[in-house]
């Protein structure tokens, strides 16, 4: 069981190192990262030319409590901080980014993300 866990991971990482190479956040348009663990997930913004986080958005914090007792509780949350994410963006005045699905395929709680800060207002 530990064996195919770490073989996914591997090829999590594998595919993460394929997508930055070609994906790179400017202080005009960051890179929206997501990282998604089985119980949380969370956002940054990121600067890779002057290697500065700008904001973050994780649901280990205690707000999103109530949206967790829900039947889709993980998917409600994603979304949730998909606007978070694009509200703290708004602060920096940031209209553009660049999303990083980080090695996760764009499906179920990273897309829940994406459309979240489409709502919210990003372009990507």
């Amino acid at each position: 069981m530990k064996d195919k866990f770490k073989q996914k991971q591997k090829h999590r990482i594998r595919v993460k190192k394929r997508i930055r190479k070609k994906v790179n956040g400017t202080a005009d348009k960051p890179r929206l990262v997501v990282f998604r663990a089985n119980n949380n997930i969370s956002t940054q913004l990121v600067d890779d030319v002057n290697h500065k986080t700008l904001c973050t958005v994780s649901s280990v914090a205690g707000k999103y409590e109530s949206l967790k007792k829900s039947s889709t509780g993980k998917m409600d949350i994603s979304q949730q901080i998909g606007l978070d994410i694009a509200e703290q963006a708004k602060k920096f005045n940031v209209t553009q980014v660049v999303f990083d699905r980080n090695g996760f395929k764009y499906h179920g709680r990273v897309k829940a993300v994406a459309e979240g800060a489409r709502k919210g207002g990003l372009e990507f």
